[in-house]
């Protein structure tokens, strides 16, 4: 079992600590990558796969991944759809506005226990920012890990996340990527299918590799489908379940799936954790 805690230190609960925008940067029409640092001067002092409550004063807040790893010191980074009233009044600041920024909270991805394995990364659409922090993780401290494979999937060339990045990686030495769109622009050169038409292409060892899939809520069934005829077990799938979160601490219910707080318990699971429960899976 992975571990629950959350690392938020207890001042950070409930009262937000100040932090300023240094740099921001836009991904797509609907996303925007922020980096920010705390003002007291502390590290955020996540684990990939953990999100953070980002306040904006006098409108309210919203739980939001972190895109960055914590390898990546003095700063960390939020990619950000505008989608409420909260990350659009995000999206209007510039850099040296000030915001509240809680947590982290939730259980992140389990980096210790799986050092040694290959691993798979499946990120539909904007499931690429949760997962980008422990690829950067991952890449970072790459002698701790087996094989990396990424598998990428957009709806459209258009609504690609880390343009830059995803130019690297299609010729980095050490990683295997793959990438796909549904619909294709009259540019686009390459593979165009959903998601789980690269599983075909990739070959694995299924007893030392671990999926980490994220995406929509429509991807994970298809996808896990995939990595199980794969022949990777269930408790070597691992998911985030990002989604209904809201107050970060367990309190509101929003995001609770029968007996689980996603926000506490999650958002990230093995697949044999909550295979049993239909509404964790769309």
């Amino acid at each position: 079992m992975m571990n629950h805690a959350t690392s938020a230190c207890p001042e950070s609960l409930y009262a937000p600590r100040l932090a300023q925008i240094l740099r921001t940067q836009a991904l797509t029409p609907m996303e925007k990558l922020f980096e920010i640092k705390l003002q007291n001067g502390q590290e955020l002092g996540h684990r990939p796969g953990q999100f953070v409550e980002v306040s904006i004063f006098g409108i309210g807040e919203a739980p939001i991944s972190v895109s960055s790893s914590p390898t990546k010191r003095g700063s960390f980074e939020l990619a950000v759809r505008a989608m409420g009233n909260v990350t659009q009044a995000l999206h209007r600041l510039n850099p040296g506005a000030v915001v509240g920024i809680r947590g982290p909270f939730g259980k992140g991805f389990p980096v210790e226990e799986i050092k040694g394995k290959d691993i798979l990364f499946v990120a539909g659409g904007i499931g690429l920012v949760p997962l980008r922090s422990l690829i950067h993780y991952v890449l970072d401290r790459r002698k701790d890990y087996g094989r990396v494979i990424v598998l990428f999937g957009a709806k459209r060339p258009a609504e690609q996340l880390f343009l830059d990045e995803l130019s690297q990686w299609r010729t980095h030495k050490e990683m295997e990527y793959l990438e796909t769109v549904d619909r294709p622009d009259e540019n686009w050169k390459g593979h165009v299918g959903v998601i789980t038409t690269l599983f075909p292409k990739i070959s694995l060892d299924p007893k030392r590799t671990v999926a980490v899939i994220v995406g929509p809520p429509v991807m994970y069934r298809f996808a896990i489908l995939e990595a199980k005829v794969k022949g990777i077990p269930d408790d070597q799938i691992i998911v985030s379940l990002e989604r209904r979160m809201k107050c970060g601490v367990g309190k509101c219910g929003h995001c609770q799936i029968n007996h689980l707080y996603v926000c506490q318990e999650g958002p990230v699971f093995r697949y044999s954790e909550i295979k049993a429960m239909k509404e964790a899976i769309g």
